[in-house]
């Protein structure tokens, strides 16, 4: 019995496969399309971490917001600088009349490095809850 001898033959044209060149570039392509998509998520990340202070001082503002309309006007003086989730924060509460009877407050609690919330409320005059 014969053996049948199969030879391959050298690819060429169409089918000759990637050329080193070609590789170099398809891992040129990846490695700039993955610098792109970290530095977009450390744009996010820092832009979240940002928000932090901002969420911190609006829950300031309101709770303060909340101490005005629990104790009215005539209530204890409140301090002026509060603490929360580690930071410090000066808040600020002005007061003025309204034509119609009522007192308009705006709270404003800002943090150390400036960031900061207002709420508006209106009071009955020398009324708490």
């Amino acid at each position: 019995m014969r053996r049948r001898v199969i030879r391959r033959t050298p690819r060429r044209g169409a089918d000759a496969g990637m050329t080193l060149l070609e590789v170099a570039i398809a891992i040129l392509i990846l490695a700039v399309g993955s610098i792109a998509a970290l530095r977009v998520v450390d744009q996010s990340r820092r832009e979240i971490g940002g928000q932090w202070p901002r969420v911190l001082s609006e829950i300031a503002a309101r709770n303060r917001a909340e101490e005005l309309v629990l104790h009215g006007t005539a209530g204890p003086r409140l301090p002026e600088e509060v603490e929360m989730g580690g930071l410090r924060f000066a808040v600020t509460t002005e007061r003025q009349a309204t034509e119609g009877g009522l007192i308009e407050a705006r709270v404003t609690a800002r943090s150390q490095t400036g960031e900061g919330s207002s709420v508006l409320i209106y009071l009955l005059p020398g009324f708490g809850r």
